[in-house]
């Protein structure tokens, strides 16, 4: 392995400090918005808060490891992670616990652990590795099998779960770096014309009937008030209700009366909305924009391609969960459970995004190391 002495001046001075900035505020946006959410001002439990700020915690810890090693270690090991992936996915397929309809999670005691998580950073490592040696040939056929292969026992395995807002996290990052590794857009727009082609097919075939229930209600969330259309229709009117300024912290009556939904996890965003209103609001969307533009600068001056394809796949999950998360509460974007990133609770998530933001910051640092 590629060790290095991260205290090294060269290095520490190439740590992206816009990026720290931009998670600690996230971070501590959400422990708010979670404490709010979940009553502790008015003699809720501290329980979650306290999940929440170890997850950071070994966040910041596992960041730290990360940062040891030359991210060119990871790519060195990518069959291994592959199959590691591969491992995770099919283990929860026979051993997990069916939440909400996908058998997506193992139960340790009181943790709860979903692999897909760990996978997408996995997946990104590895996948990055194979796009670096396959460039220059992503517009051919004889190259663009290799890629497929690669990438339909992943999606595949997620599909089986169920978990479909999980395959669209990974098939949106995976268009962001074949994009990036240099394929034609008019090919990625192919094939979502495809997708868009088999979405009858998958209707009838792969979708239960909770899963074409959100679908109907994402176009007419009146169609069912008091069921699926109900979290939707709550959470616009918390967003709305909080106007230009907001309700004030701890202060929202859609909050605190429980009309809003799994609002310390999907739906916190609803409580933003209401107790900070539009100003609380974009300033939580400027952070997020800050964050994902400091990952595509890093992109842009690694120091080889594979760094590169990191970064694009790391801003590429962190963009979907975004745009998919704000969007399910105002309505513009069908329910899932897609958390958002840094503010929603949750601890393999947390922990998840925190092992991301090491490996951006890792390419960051080392874009101007030469060895010999």
């Amino acid at each position: 392995m590629k060790w290095d002495n991260i205290f090294d001046k060269k290095l520490l001075k190439n740590i992206d400090i816009g990026i720290i900035i931009s998670i600690i505020l996230l971070f501590g946006s959400g422990i708010i918005a979670i404490s709010s959410a979940t009553g502790v001002m008015h003699g809720g439990s501290i329980g979650y808060i306290k999940i929440q700020s170890v997850a950071f915690i070994l966040g910041i810890i596992a960041i730290i490891i990360i940062l040891f090693f030359d991210y060119n270690t990871f790519g060195d090991m990518s069959r291994i992670i592959y199959a590691v992936n591969i491992i995770l996915l099919v283990a929860v397929l026979i051993f997990g616990k069916e939440i909400k309809g996908s058998k997506s999670w193992f139960v340790l005691g009181p943790v709860n652990f979903q692999p897909s998580e760990i996978v997408k950073i996995g997946f990104i490592l590895s996948f990055a590795k194979l796009l670096e040696k396959k460039e220059g040939t992503l517009n051919t056929i004889k190259g663009m099998m290799p890629i497929i292969l690669y990438i339909i026992p992943i999606i595949g395995l997620i599909l089986r779960q169920p978990d479909f807002g999980t395959a669209l996290v990974f098939v949106f990052f995976i268009a962001f770096m074949m994009y990036a590794a240099g394929m034609s857009y008019k090919y990625i727009l192919g094939t979502g014309v495809l997708v868009l082609l088999s979405l009858p097919l998958m209707w009838f075939k792969f979708f239960d009937n909770y899963q074409k229930n959100r679908i109907r209600v994402f176009f007419n969330p009146e169609l069912d008030r008091l069921g699926s259309g109900y979290h939707v229709i709550q959470s616009k009117i918390a967003i709305g209700s909080g106007q230009f300024t907001g309700k004030g912290l701890f202060k929202g009556t859609q909050n605190n009366l429980g009309f809003i939904p799994e609002r310390h996890t999907d739906f916190i965003f609803s409580v933003i909305g209401e107790e900070l209103g539009l100003i609380g609001s974009v300033i939580i969307i400027f952070i997020f924009l800050m964050l994902l533009m400091r990952c595509i600068y890093i992109a842009k001056i690694s120091k080889d391609s594979y760094g590169k394809y990191i970064c694009v796949g790391v801003m590429g999950m962190f963009l979907f969960h975004v745009l998919e998360n704000i969007g399910m509460t105002i309505g513009i974007m069908p329910v899932t459970g897609i958390p958002l990133p840094f503010v929603s609770y949750g601890g393999s998530s947390l922990l998840t995004n925190m092992i991301s933001i090491g490996l951006v910051l890792n390419v960051g640092m080392r874009r101007q190391i030469i060895r010999f």
